[in-house]
């Protein structure tokens, strides 16, 4: 074999190594390319916070909505009359304006390196660490889908799914019963609105009425805040206690009956998540485990790693409401 054409089959395999090796999701990813990334989106979501301390749950939820549609790939952030984030199941999801911020920033530094997938990623992160939770280490080098269909956010779960409903769309993002209860408890941060709510206590099916799970001393508050005829736009904390510490409250709340949701209430009732949830407050739990931040920590880089785009799939989008 002539030597130029040996020279060349080398270099497109040394070029294809290199390609899949940058295909991989990968702690600091951005190291060369863009040192400050990671640092702007803190900087920015701190700031978020410091103005709103509600912003933690929000850029967490909106991770959490962006991954269970098309990946982790930045699919909601599409701003079209026809895009996901108008779907029913993203109703309330918010936070746009927060990674729209912090992408105008990484462009002017380092233009068409940074993904919006991965500043959504970077930016739940350093919300849970802001809002008291466990710091960790986040892999990146997603990049941005270039689908975004309002019809695609039909099989999110939902608060009124059963257990197996969820457990089932859970397993099919890869994703275990461990993992769907660990990351329901994101719900520790944030509130919900009366709309989620009212239908626990006025309208529970079956028969009507009040969902008799729901702690009886609890249940004067949770119709105090929602009254039959009242606004259902009204906010309460979802964690009752602990809504801006981010901690496994919620999670002892559930086994009391003091759950707001339902989705979270059901968890309390299945067996197998009963469990799950009760196994972080045995008696010798503070000493031989299991341990919550850590485990949460373990799933949320596991469903940070949902349907990722890497390598040559999908773009770096300039701005992040906007294909290219």
């Amino acid at each position: 074999m002539a030597l130029p054409l040996v020279l060349n089959l080398l270099t497109s395999i040394f070029t294809l190594i290199i390609g899949l090796s940058e295909g991989q999701l990968r702690v600091g990813f951005y190291a060369e390319t863009c040192p400050t990334a990671e640092s702007i989106v803190r900087t920015v979501v701190r700031d978020a916070v410091i103005s709103n301390a509600n912003s933690a749950a929000i850029l967490l939820r909106l991770h959490f909505h962006d991954c269970f549609v098309e990946g982790c790939d930045g699919s909601i952030l599409i701003d079209d009359p026809n895009a996901e984030k108008h779907a029913f199941a993203h109703q309330g999801v918010g936070g746009f304006e927060v990674i729209e911020q912090a992408k105008a920033q990484l462009e002017a530094v380092c233009p068409g390196v940074v993904s919006c997938a991965d500043i959504v990623a970077l930016a739940a992160r350093d919300s849970i660490a802001f809002a008291l939770g466990p710091v960790y280490e986040v892999p990146t080098g997603r990049r941005d889908g270039q689908i975004s269909n309002v019809f695609l956010a039909n099989d999110m779960p939902d608060v009124n799914d059963s257990v197996e409903q969820l457990k089932a769309k859970f397993f099919i993002k890869g994703l275990t019963e461990k993992d769907l209860v660990l990351l329901s408890a994101a719900h520790t941060i944030g509130t919900t609105a009366c709309f989620f709510v009212k239908d626990r206590l006025y309208n529970f099916s079956p028969g009507g009425g009040s969902d008799p799970s729901i702690n009886p001393n609890f249940l004067p508050q949770l119709e105090a805040q929602c009254p039959p005829n009242g606004d259902i736009n009204i906010r309460l904390p979802i964690d009752q206690g602990s809504e801006r510490v981010f901690d496994k409250n919620i999670l002892q709340n559930i086994r009391n009956g003091l759950a707001v949701l339902k989705s979270d209430a059901k968890l309390g009732e299945d067996p197998t998540t009963r469990s799950i949830i009760d196994s972080y407050f045995g008696f010798f739990n503070p000493i031989f485990g299991p341990f919550f931040q850590p485990d949460f920590v373990e799933s949320m880089v596991k469903m940070g790693q949902i349907g990722v785009k890497t390598g040559f799939q999908g773009e770096i989008r300039r701005t992040c409401s906007g294909f290219n």
